[in-house]
């Protein structure tokens, strides 16, 4: 049984050499050599996530201005009218949320173009392949997240 893990294990670690990188599962990502940290391949597999991320929140927003727009009637009764008030004020927060996550892809998207991608901002080391893609946009490694949020918790930052 444990032979026929390594030869999946072996598929996928060469998966990677015959595909481009838009075309790569996270498997076969994770399965990449630590020597092949952000390659040419990874790149590209992360400049096609943070694209598709971007796309879906930028089609978010638009339907949000059209929703917004087809619910202006006025409702005779309080409850519906505050009802429909509240439901606007939770779409327009979350996407106030949406539109600082955008500015962080176009950050993210940045950093590819330069060469800094995948690594941290306080370090210098590779910020891994897991956090990256638990969260494309992060800008530093999991010790150095921790380390932060300790301080923020400590001092009140």
């Amino acid at each position: 049984m444990p032979s026929t893990a390594t030869k999946v294990d072996t598929k996928l670690a060469n998966a990677w050499k015959s595909k481009a990188g838009r075309d790569l599962t996270e498997a076969e990502l994770m399965a990449m050599p630590e020597g092949e940290y952000m390659n040419d391949k990874q790149l590209d597999f992360f400049r096609a996530r943070l694209e598709a991320q971007k796309e879906d929140l930028l089609s978010n927003a638009g339907e949000t201005t059209e929703h917004l727009r087809e619910d202006t009637s006025i409702v005779p009764d309080p409850a519906d009218r505050a009802t429909i008030e509240e439901e606007h004020a939770l779409e327009l927060r979350t996407r106030d949320r949406e539109r600082k996550l955008l500015k962080k892809i176009s950050q993210a998207l940045a950093r590819l173009d330069s060469g800094e991608y995948g690594f941290c901002d306080e370090t210098g080391e590779p910020i891994g392949l897991g956090r990256l893609l638990a969260r494309p946009t992060a800008t530093l490694s999991l010790e150095a997240q921790q380390r932060r949020e300790l301080k923020q918790k400590m001092f009140g930052d």
